[in-house]
């Protein structure tokens, strides 16, 4: 690896014993080392463009349909605080130990090697169930210029790309997701400026539309029957989880710690700088769908198994620009996930290629292929579900890891000053991201106990995650015989020498286009 860091350790002088803080001294058999090849540039799209995608293009239209207008709009400020509230904990923890496995890692050292087990394991299977849910949605948007060919060829197709690119590596997958990003980034951008236009009549129909669906049908919507302030309330609480689902992946940039360069600097500056973005891009995206499509609309309903149920395609077909909903859908995009789990999981290629990882997570990509025997609308909803409440549970555990960490800075008299990222609304940022993922948790898929609408595939989907967390925490801690870390015992000097040294300063820009990259980046 120090081969692949280039010349800034050579410059700076030092030698590190990188193997150290990746994991221990591997055998050359094995080779369960990754490598840190992701530069800036890709962290910061993987955290800005990673997330823009089959949430706010396709999910937000059974959000609008169940919260109305305002319903929307409130749903995603209130989950977006509670992302915000996880990132800011994050940050400060990876900032000061960008350990490879990220906050999992971190809940092994200030909670429990259990709780970090089943920690790992949950948001192994939320991501790895992300992959069919982007390939039900791409069946969906592709259906929009094909309706005759099976879903499955283009399943096929998406899976083969998605696979090919993570078994070209780190490197590959970094400038890939970059370039990616980078077209989701302009087409939202696009379509929110757009969208403005068409709102205030500059489409080519001039039907100046303004505010006129948040009168008519309302800016709110009756949800399963219940009216008033009570139904208003349910329907917002159902946008949260949808919500939640669009906003994950934001975390990664912990993960990507493992093969990010000079993590301590590029980690914290990603941290800081996309929530923003990505906060504008979904706020204002769900603001102007809001204004351009009518609560009430049936093509929002996703189990139509039409494309045009993306909220963007319907608002610029009614105003009659004909091409740009082939342009939106051209744009739409996804990407692989894969994450780490037993020993095994963890075996790479000389290159730092984690093969064992890609295979057995790509396997589960074919649950994808149930959209052969559903609508591909149906099957996008199970799996976004479900991600979500993964999700969500990760995002209660990231703050509870947080909470513990600050409790032991507290208790062995470290100085929060010291750290290289220290938030100052901690520790109350910690404690919102737990309770706020519990409150989302809480009220995730009530609608199946209602009298007869119980449905079994819904209530799997949405409460397993959340069941079956606590068997893996007990069970891990009744085989591995661990308890929970005292705030005294925590461990807060293993390999923070190590990412001392490894911290360098980026050399100041040449010139102003330079200086607004770095900027931007």
């Amino acid at each position: 690896m120090a081969s692949d860091e280039g010349s800034n350790e050579k410059k700076l002088g030092y030698d590190v014993n990188l193997q150290a803080v990746e994991g221990g001294e591997d055998s050359p058999q094995t080779h369960t080392t990754l490598h840190r090849k992701l530069q800036n540039r890709h962290v910061a799209m993987i955290s800005i463009g990673g997330v823009i995608g089959t949430g706010l293009f396709l999910g937000t239209a059974s959000s609008l349909m169940n919260g109305g207008p305002i319903g929307l709009l409130l749903g995603y400020l209130f989950v977006g605080t509670i992302c915000f509230a996880v990132m800011l904990s994050l940050g400060e923890m990876i900032a000061f130990l960008p350990l490879p496995g990220g906050f999992i890692k971190l809940a092994e050292r200030y909670i429990d090697p259990a709780y970090a087990f089943a920690t790992g394991w949950n948001y192994w299977y939320g991501w790895t169930l992300t992959l069919p849910a982007e390939l039900s949605a791409a069946a969906t948007v592709i259906s929009y210029w094909d309706k005759k060919t099976s879903p499955g060829v283009y399943i096929t197709v998406c899976l083969v790309v998605a696979i090919g690119i993570n078994l070209l590596g780190v490197r590959a997958y970094g400038e890939a997701e970059f370039w990616f990003s980078t077209i989701k980034v302009l087409t939202i951008t696009g379509m929110i400026i757009l969208g403005i236009v068409v709102d205030l009549g500059g489409g080519p129909n001039h039907d100046r539309i303004g505010f006129r669906y948040w009168k008519n049908p309302g800016p709110f919507t009756d949800y399963y029957g219940f009216t008033g302030p009570k139904g208003h309330f349910l329907g917002t609480c159902s946008v949260a989880t949808q919500a939640a689902f669009s906003y994950l992946g934001t975390e990664a940039v912990a993960i990507a710690a493992a093969e990010a360069r000079n993590p301590r600097r590029n980690i914290p500056k990603a941290i800081r700088r996309v929530y923003f973005r990505v906060l504008v891009f979904y706020i204002g995206g769900v603001l102007i769908i809001g204004l351009l499509v009518p609560s009430n609309n049936p093509l929002l309903n996703l189990n139509s198994n039409n494309a045009s149920a993306s909220p963007f395609v319907i608002a610029f077909n009614e105003a009659g620009i004909k091409i740009l909903p082939s342009i939106i859908n051209a744009a739409y995009s996804k990407r692989c996930m894969v994450r780490c789990a037993p020993k095994i999981f963890s075996y790479t290629t000389r290159s730092g290629l984690p093969y064992v990882a890609v295979g057995i997570c790509c396997c589960f990509s074919f649950l994808a292929y149930m959209t052969l025997g559903q609508s591909s609308g149906i099957v996008f909803t199970w799996l976004s579900n479900f991600s979500a409440t993964a999700g969500l549970v990760t995002w209660f555990g990231i703050g509870l890891t947080y909470i513990r960490f600050y409790k032991g800075l507290k208790a062995q008299g470290i100085d929060r000053k010291s750290l290289p990222f220290a938030p100052n609304v901690q520790p109350y940022a910690g404690w919102w991201a737990v309770c706020g993922s519990a409150f989302v948790l809480f009220f995730s898929a009530w609608e199946v106990f209602l009298k007869g609408n119980w449905s079994t595939a819904t209530f799997v989907t949405d409460y397993f995650p959340i069941m079956f967390f606590p068997v893996l925490y007990i069970g891990a801690r009744l085989v591995m015989r661990t308890r929970t870390i005292r705030p005294e015992e925590m461990d807060f000097v293993t390999n923070v020498a190590e990412f001392d040294a490894m911290t360098y300063d980026d050399p100041p820009p040449k010139n102003k286009l330079e200086a607004f990259w770095m900027w931007l980046m």
